[in-house]
């Protein structure tokens, strides 16, 4: 049974709550969550910025396709003889969003022997090694995931464009907008793309780091798309001049071990290898040649985030084949945002988590409630954690903070590396 409190009582402790017996010192470095992360609220993170424009804001407003890529995809698109594009882009797309992982070969066998081990067990009736192979290949059809690889032609090409050009181009948008937030003195010159497809990582590319960017390479295995890519690039003709100077078509990878590109982008690409092993050199190899950010975006689905995840560790956990560049990699920035267009990324940097922005990442909505707030956090150190904020205990600038911020921001909040995770949280005040 709850209990009744009085007036009185309530009129007292809210005057509490308010400041009274609590040390200064103690709000200026509450603990966030005990034993883990302490309040920064000594450094001036602010400065003369609202609360609402704090520096680990990364929300990107809605971004809208460049009016030179829009006009010439809605004229490729117009003098295109494709039959039905609104039903062949609804099933594009839903075939992309509903992809799984390629079955690999071991699975695929174990798969095969509980099969026939099952059959053997629960019936007689296979005479011939002939029929008990049959049934194993017949129940193997209808229970596993038939993965197949895309062949980008002149027509699916322009489908995937009408289906995934400006979802596509906003993501990379997102991904480039984190790093200039958070370092705005970085100027890349030189940007590969791997999977470039319909070019949209260039364009994006070009509204942010135009100035500076001297070379694009476009990498596709599909020569449709690499001229479709070009045809975006001169307005929508094969004769027209480039509206983004700079940019080279390759159907492969630089060959040259020692070629390293400041950013290196893979956007929805990792999904269209066959297989681990695949994936495991493409990322190893786009690693070697990144000297300073590689950028992996994947759909919002389990299956895109499972990529992200192989990939990180293969770049975290793994030893670099023939490291020319000795600095380690870390995570400048993992976000699963869920937008309009759902996606996963990570943004892996090469030199030391040090030079990076240490502040613990909003992994889910935020809960706003009465005088509290919830903040679900990913850690520098890998550790996920749970926090419950008030204006009391870890001051007033945090908590406005935390209560305009968004998942996918950054919460100002230090993080001692060497302090071990502790479950205890602090309970939220009614």
């Amino acid at each position: 049974m709850a209990t009744v409190r009085s007036p009185s009582y309530l009129l007292t402790l809210g005057r509490w709550r308010r400041g009274v017996g609590v040390a200064p010192q103690a709000r200026a470095l509450a603990a966030l969550v005990p034993g883990v992360s302490q309040v920064d609220n000594k450094s001036g993170f602010l400065g003369k910025r609202p609360h609402r424009r704090h520096p680990g804001i990364l929300k990107l407003p809605c971004v809208r396709l460049p009016r030179a890529l829009a006009d010439a995809a809605q004229l490729m698109l117009l003098d295109s003889a494709v039959p039905n594009v609104e039903k062949q882009v609804q099933a594009l797309t839903n075939y992309l969003w509903s992809r799984h992982l390629p079955v690999e070969p071991g699975e695929l066998q174990r798969r095969a022997e509980h099969l026939e081990k099952r059959f053997l067990e629960n019936s007689d009736s296979f005479q011939t090694e002939e029929k008990l192979r049959g049934a194993v290949l017949h129940a193997l059809r209808k229970t596993t995931y038939h993965w197949q690889e895309l062949s980008y032609n002149e027509g699916l090409s322009l489908v995937y464009m009408a289906a995934r050009l400006d979802g596509g181009f906003a993501a990379v948008s997102r991904a480039f907008h984190e790093i200039q937030t958070q370092l705005p003195e970085f100027q890349p010159k030189t940007l590969m793309d791997f999977g470039s497809g319909t070019g949209s990582v260039t364009w994006a590319a070009h509204s942010i780091w135009g100035q500076s960017l001297r070379e694009y390479m476009c990498v596709d295995s599909s020569a449709a798309m690499l001229d479709l890519a070009e045809k975006l690039l001169k307005g929508g003709s094969e004769n027209g001049k480039l509206y983004i100077p700079g940019v080279f078509f390759r159907q492969f990878l630089p060959v040259s071990p020692k070629v390293q590109f400041n950013v290196g982008v893979s956007a929805f690409s990792l999904s269209e290898l066959p297989s681990k092993a695949d994936r495991a050199e493409i990322v190893q190899t786009l690693w070697r040649k990144t000297s300073d950010f590689l950028i992996l975006v994947e759909n919002g689905t389990k299956a895109g985030h499972c990529l992200l995840m192989e990939a990180r560790d293969l770049v975290l956990k793994g030893k670099e084949k023939s490291p020319l560049d000795p600095r380690p990699g870390f995570v400048f920035a993992p976000s699963k945002k869920p937008k309009e267009e759902k996606f996963s990324m990570v943004i892996l940097a090469r030199g030391s988590p040090e030079e990076a922005n240490r502040w613990p990442r909003i992994t889910q909505p935020v809960l706003k409630r009465p005088r509290h707030v919830h903040c679900h956090l990913c850690c520098p150190d890998g550790h996920m954690q749970h926090a419950v904020l008030t204006a009391r205990r870890h001051g007033r600038d945090l908590y406005r903070c935390a209560r305009v911020s968004s998942w996918g921001d950054l919460l100002p909040v230090t993080t001692p590396s060497e302090l071990l995770p502790s479950p205890v949280e602090d309970p939220p005040e009614s």
